[in-house]
């Protein structure tokens, strides 16, 4: 069987291209020419590289290759201009798939990695209730909104491309780099939270969802939409106590700040980040996500149809990262 997988040199595409060696697939591995190759070193690798921007270089490039299946994994989190995070994330899937229609290409299955960002601040009133698939999507992100036109996007093609969508929430495990700042920044003695009213956290390791990946590959009904997470709900400080125990408990300061000073702190470092041309943490949307109180997500779906089964709850899974990070000498 042949799989192309795009975002393969990212934290989560790197991790489905190792799986797909693993179950002997013939692996196309999608890059761009200013892409990392530092985790697509295996021989096995066949890499590809795709212009999303551009349907007609995508025929081209596409044409005669004969995937089975195509795990859409490329995509972008932050963007120095709004108009980036459609052209890359909704565009970029549109380029894609009609490309893909175009050649004819044999397709089993597309599977789609989209977000539960989709939906943004619902179900904010306590008690939390966990977001499900018939709630209707309010994003509050650029991000979101990109995803989720993604998303519109294949639903309106009905039965002629056979995909899958998938939904994880906040996905963490080696490589990845925002929750890392997080751990660098108790290392460096200071834990920052935002807001006093509680909130409730979902995580997904990483290998777990490259585990729905596989099983959406296998088992999936063209035009499901399924949430990912590990089974779990968190208090907003488990995740940075579970860190900071793995870092040998470093003395730090906790500090929670008012919503209205993540505002500010936001407005400036988007400001400086047009400014500088340079993508900063602090920005916009990470302004609506860390103010978000509700992360909770209906896995059941995934549980029933998939057979998914998270494998990997946050202690263990922050324990690999944190052992990882220090291995590789990111702390």
């Amino acid at each position: 069987m042949k799989i192309l997988i795009t975002g393969a040199s990212g934290f989560i595409g790197s991790f489905i291209v190792e799986e797909a060696l693993n179950r002997g697939f013939e692996t196309w591995a999608a890059v761009r020419r200013s892409s990392s190759l530092d985790f697509l070193h295996d021989e096995r690798i066949h890499l590809i590289e795709l212009n999303l921007s551009s349907k007609e270089q995508l025929v081209e490039q596409l044409r005669g290759k004969g995937f089975d299946y195509v795990v859409h994994a490329a995509g972008v989190t932050k963007c120095l201009n709004k108009a980036d995070f459609r052209r890359i994330n909704t565009e970029g899937t549109k380029n894609l798939v009609e490309a893909l229609m175009e050649v004819k290409m044999p397709l089993k299955r597309l599977v789609y990695l989209s977000s539960l960002s989709v939906f943004g601040a619902i179900k904010e009133k306590m008690p939390y209730e966990e977001i499900r698939e018939d709630d209707t999507p309010q994003p509050n992100t650029e991000y979101g909104r990109s995803k989720l036109a993604a998303e519109q996007y294949l639903s309106s093609l009905g039965s002629k491309l056979p995909y899958v969508i998938l939904r994880p929430t906040g996905v963490y495990g080696p490589r990845e780099k925002d929750y890392f700042m997080m751990a660098k920044s108790i290392k460096q003695h200071i834990d920052f939270a935002v807001g006093f009213q509680r909130q409730d956290i979902t995580f997904v390791y990483v290998t777990d969802v490259v585990q729905a990946v596989f099983l959406a590959l296998e088992n999936g009904k063209t035009g499901r939409k399924y949430f990912l997470s590990d089974g779990e709900v968190y208090q907003s400080t488990t995740f940075s106590d579970l860190i900071h125990k793995e870092l040998g408990r470093p003395w730090w300061l906790r500090i929670t700040a008012p919503t209205w000073v993540l505002r500010i702190l936001t407005f400036f470092g988007e400001y400086a980040g047009r400014v500088s041309g340079k993508v900063t943490v602090l920005n916009n949307d990470k302004y609506n996500i860390l103010k978000q109180r509700n992360w909770r997500c209906d896995i059941t779906p995934a549980c029933e149809e998939l057979g998914y089964e998270p494998k990997v709850k946050l202690k263990e899974g922050v324990r690999t990262t944190i052992a990882w990070y220090k291995e590789n000498r990111w702390l």
